[in-house]
Formats: C-alpha cells, sequence, structure tokens
C-alpha cells in the first residue's frame, strides 16, 4: 500500500505530536510519524528538516546536540512551552474538522435535504 499524501499544514503537527512524546534526532521524528500511523504515512527527509527548521524559528521547539543510538552527533528536538500550546490548539481544531468530516461522509443520501 502506498503512503498517504498529507495535507498541507499537517506535517508540522505531526512533527510536533511525534515530539510531544519525549526529545528525538531528526531520523527519529521520521520513525516515530511512521510508527504511530502503522506505516501509512511515510516523511521524506527533503519535508521533514526544513520543517524542524520552520518549527524551531518559530520558537515551537528547541534543539541540542547529542549522541545517536548510533554514537553519532545528532541534533535532538524537544517541544517548547509555546509548542505544547500550539499542539494542543491544533489537535482540537484537527478532533472538530474531522468529526465534520465524518459526519458529511456517512450522511446517508436520503438524509441531504
Amino acid at each position: 500500500m502506498s503512503s498517504t499524501e498529507l495535507l498541507q499544514g499537517t506535517l508540522d503537527l505531526l512533527i510536533l505530536k511525534a515530539i510531544s512524546h519525549g526529545s528525538l534526532h531528526g531520523y527519529g521524528v521520521l520513525l516515530r510519524i511512521q510508527q504511530m500511523s502503522q506505516d501509512k504515512l511515510q516523511i521524506q527527509q527533503g519535508s521533514l528538516y526544513p520543517a524542524l527548521y520552520r518549527l524551531e524559528h518559530q520558537g515551537l521547539i528547541d534543539s541540542e546536540w547529542g549522541e545517536s543510538e548510533n554514537n553519532r552527533r545528532a541534533k535532538y528536538y524537544r517541544l517548547t512551552k509555546s509548542g505544547k500550546r500550539r499542539l494542543q490548539k491544533e489537535l482540537a481544531y484537527w478532533q472538530r474538522l474531522s468529526q465534520a468530516i465524518g459526519l458529511v461522509l456517512s450522511a446517508a443520501t436520503k438524509d441531504v435535504v
């Protein structure tokens, strides 16, 4: 099965959610999203790293250098307080939106006026 295309603007939310479970290096973010989506989402590194830079520039995540499991130098990302607030706001928005879309998609033809 091919990976699902992401709606514009969802990558930031997915990154914030992945990092909310604990600090991760960039490749770890990719793996966490893939794992949480049960392999239905696969983020490309060419999309991830600009998004990480953008989120850091916006003050939603911080980073620090550390050592990866492979004993390599890696940049680890974690949520800031602003990032936690943004994540909660975005989660609430997406829950409302997905519920509304679900209602539309499950409406029977007889329910439509």
